[in-house]
């Protein structure tokens, strides 16, 4: 049996492949999207929360890209938390605890409503070839598929492993086989693979939770959200609750560490730092004598809770005894006991800047299996690969991000360039520009990019046209005139008396002034709309900023334009250390600017390398003529 023909074949439908599918799709691409169970797209393995720091930025870049996973999170939201509140919006992350069951029903609707997109059920155990080209894919069934490209996005499936204390099993999460043929196919290429692990708490049913006794966290009176077509809330508000362990909580915990399947030797894989299981935390952080624990309802009308902050791999007797030693769970019943998985992972330096395996043409990788963590982090890889597969199968340019334009570019660049030792999560730290990275103008950055490659719908497409020509219209009238110091004074507004003239658009960086003090001296401006207000006083906050970084910019901007050739030979370079060859050898960087991050490498042996890559452009063109 053959099904008919496609563009692009997307192998999963977690976050990462419910992106690819919409991307390539969008694109004008017939793509089809294999998942073993259709009721599975769009499911919340973990915890049951979009965005974050970091994560909310990437989730503001697909979203301006039109992808889905933006517009789904604020359907399932259930309670909105702008994090960093205090601090400037360069840092601030929008962040939304959802609904799993609105989540994976909207998730579902929305790629079955997709043109050029139909959903197939099935396990994919092997790939097409032709030649060293995937050229499609095989079902169990033993239906076949035959594509211009193959996106996989196996998250933990991949010879999956599930750990509680000393028992294990094969999984790719609770409930579901792992992908084991599939594991043996992806060995056949020869690439670079490891172990990594990820775990999940114990689920609670909330009608055993003593809620009275605990804090309560409410979401934010003015919530904001994650697309920007997104206008209002759908989904009924809650509150979390929060409560903490205590001595005997880790007592418990240090007497079975013996029987945790982490310490015990049973897993091998690297667990994610920045979210420990809580026996790494009571081991690394002996000195603190508690740990938060955040109570997440999973849903509006589900009882079913996730414990933030206590994820594990002991045993369920021991999952039982230290939950029940934590205030408001004494009597707390386990639905689910938590776990660690293993699985596998390649390499992410066995890609390119599209996610395309540099070795074997045709098949693109997304999300858990290039050695990242997160949903959010899966949908923005999913994003990349699906755009590109279809870009590919359709003949076309590729698309590439780069690390001065969005958080994308960055996870992906890091992703390519410098490899993972743990799960990678994207945090604002990691972005060299991220005053002009900011969650509230990934529009302004992304939506014009997706324009021109063809990924934007008309509907958001007008909307933001109709956003930048009021925005246009705003700084027009705040740079319309300058303003004397003692003209400025008068409108109670202060300004250092130098005789220097300032517009209200410099003016609105002061760090004082409000956009109603400015209104008052320009009346034109209260005729824009709220948001419109405060997205131009936010852009001249960090005007200046942005100016010196854009310098920076176009400096790193040179380096990134020069391409480094697939076949250049490292080893002829005179002057390189042999280690620093050896490095380079491996990691195939694609162009200057990640050969600058591969670790060693020195200003001059930049220069070595810009020499050769010149003198062979020079010999190119002398053969020519």
């Amino acid at each position: 049996m053959k099904h008919s023909d496609v563009d692009v074949v997307v192998i999963g439908g977690g976050h990462a492949g419910c992106e690819a599918a919409a991307a390539s799709a969008r694109l004008g691409a017939r793509t089809i999207l294999v998942t073993l169970k259709r009721d599975g797209i769009g499911v919340m393995s973990c915890n049951p929360a979009i965005g974050g720091l970091g994560k909310g930025h990437l989730v503001r870049e697909i979203d301006a890209l039109d992808g889905v996973m933006g517009r789904i999170a604020d359907l399932a939201g259930i309670q909105f938390r702008l994090l960093n509140r205090r601090k400037g919006p360069a840092v601030q992350g929008p962040r939304a605890q959802a609904d799993r069951k609105i989540y994976r029903t909207e998730m579902l609707a929305e790629l079955e409503a997709t043109p050029n997109l139909q959903i197939v059920e099935g396990e994919v155990v092997d790939f097409r070839m032709d030649g060293v080209r995937v050229s499609g894919v095989v079902l169990a069934d033993g239906a076949a598929i035959d594509a211009g490209s193959v996106v996989l996005t196996t998250g933990t499936f991949l010879r999956g492993v599930i750990h509680i204390g000393d028992q294990t099993k094969p999984g790719g999460r609770m409930g579901d086989k792992p992908s084991v043929r599939l594991a043996e196919r992806m060995d056949s290429f020869g690439l670079r693979m490891g172990r990594l692990k990820t775990g999940t708490p114990p689920r609670l049913d909330g009608r055993t939770i003593d809620w009275s006794v605990l804090e309560q966290q409410p979401g934010d009176a003015e919530p904001v959200l994650f697309s920007f077509l997104s206008k209002t809330v759908s989904a009924k508000q809650i509150a979390c609750g929060i409560t903490y362990t205590n001595e005997r909580t880790h007592e418990i915990i240090r007497e079975n560490l013996g029987r945790s399947a982490m310490y015990s030797g049973n897993i091998e894989g690297v667990g994610p730092r920045y979210c420990p299981s809580i026996e790494d935390k009571v081991v690394r952080f002996a000195e603190k004598t508690s740990h938060q624990i955040f109570l997440e309802p999973e849903g509006v009308d589900d009882h079913t809770v996730y414990p933030n902050g206590i994820s594990t791999s002991l045993p369920v007797d021991v999952q039982e005894d230290y939950v029940h030693s934590v205030r408001g769970l004494e009597n707390s019943v386990i639905l689910q006991p938590g776990y660690a998985i293993e699985y596998d992972y390649v390499d992410p330096r066995s890609l390119n800047l599209q996610l395309g395996v540099k070795s074997v043409p045709g098949l693109f990788l997304a999300g858990q299996i290039n050695g990242t963590t997160g949903y959010e982090e899966a949908a923005a890889q999913g994003m990349v690969a699906g755009l590109n597969a279809a870009k590919s199968a359709m003949d076309q340019d590729p698309v590439e991000f780069g690390r001065t334009d969005s958080y994308i570019g960055v996870m992906v660049d890091d992703l390519t360039s410098r490899g993972v030792t743990e799960p990678y999560r994207m945090f604002t730290s990691r972005a060299e520009f991220r005053l002009s990275l900011r969650a509230d103008n990934a529009d302004q950055r992304l939506t014009p990019l997706g324009m021109e490659i063809g990924c934007i719908r008309p509907a958001r497409q007008a909307e933001f046209q109709a956003k930048m020509e009021q925005l246009g219209f705003g700084k027009d009238v705040l740079t319309a005139k300058a303003y004397t110091p003692q003209e400025l004074s008068v409108a109670g507004i202060k300004a250092s008396n130098d005789g220097s003239k300032r517009t209200l658009f410099d003016v609105l960086s002061f760090p004082d002034v409000t956009m109603a003090e400015v209104q008052a001296l320009e009346p034109e401006v209260s005729a824009l709309a709220p948001e419109i207000r405060q997205q131009l006083a936010t852009d001249a906050l960090y005007a200046k900023y942005i100016e010196r970084q854009l310098r920076d910019v176009d400096a790193l901007k040179k380096d990134e334009h020069e391409a480094i050739p697939d076949d250049f030979d490292f080893n002829a370079l005179v002057g390189l250390s042999n280690e620093l060859k050896a490095k380079l050898v491996q990691f195939r960087p694609t162009n200057l600017a990640q050969a600058g991050r591969v670790e060693g490498m020195t200003p001059a042996a930049l220069t070595l390398i810009l020499a050769r890559i010149r003198k062979a452009k020079t010999d190119a063109r002398r053969l020519q003529a």
